[in-house]
C-alpha cells in the first residue's frame, strides 16, 4: 500500500507535457501568423511605393516633353491639354498602360495663360477601394 499514494501523485501530473507543447505549438503559431501579416503589409507598401512612383515619372515626361517643344501658350494647350491634345492622347495612352486601373481615372493637364501646367494621375489597385492621386504643378517657361 505504500506505492498507492506514488502512483495517484504519478496519475495528476501525466498529460502536463502533452498539454505544455500545444501550448508552444499556440504561442509558435501566433508568431507565425504575425510574421505573415507583416510581409502582407510591406508587399502592399512596395507597390504603392511602385506607382507613386510611376505617376511621378510619367508626370515628369510630359513635362519634359512640353519644354522640348514650342512654348507659346496656345501650341502648349493645342497639344497637350486634355481631353483632346495630340500628344497628349499619346502620353495618356501611357499612364494607362503603366498605372492600374488608370483607365478609369483619365488623366488631366491643364495649361493656363501663363504656361502654368497643372498634370493630375489618378490609379487603383485591384486591392483598394479608393483611387490614389499624383498631382505636379510646372512653369513651362519660354
Amino acid at each position: 500500500m505504500k506505492t498507492l499514494p506514488l502512483k495517484i501523485g504519478k496519475t495528476k501530473q501525466q498529460g502536463s507535457i502533452i498539454l505544455e507543447s500545444l501550448i508552444a505549438i499556440l504561442i509558435f503559431s501566433i508568431g507565425i501568423l504575425g510574421l505573415v501579416g507583416l510581409q502582407a503589409a510591406a508587399i502592399n507598401n512596395v507597390a504603392d511605393a511602385k506607382y507613386r512612383s510611376e505617376a511621378s515619372l510619367l508626370a515628369n515626361q510630359a513635362i519634359g516633353q512640353m519644354w522640348l517643344d514650342d512654348k507659346t501658350t496656345a501650341v502648349l494647350q493645342n497639344n497637350y491639354s486634355s481631353p483632346n491634345g495630340a500628344k497628349y492622347l499619346v502620353w495618356q495612352t501611357s499612364v494607362q498602360r503603366t498605372l492600374p486601373g488608370a483607365a478609369g481615372f483619365p488623366p488631366t493637364i491643364v495649361i493656363d495663360a501663363n504656361n502654368q501646367a497643372t498634370i493630375i494621375i489618378q490609379w487603383k489597385s485591384p486591392s483598394e477601394s479608393t483611387p490614389h492621386r499624383h498631382e505636379t504643378i510646372a512653369r513651362i517657361n519660354g
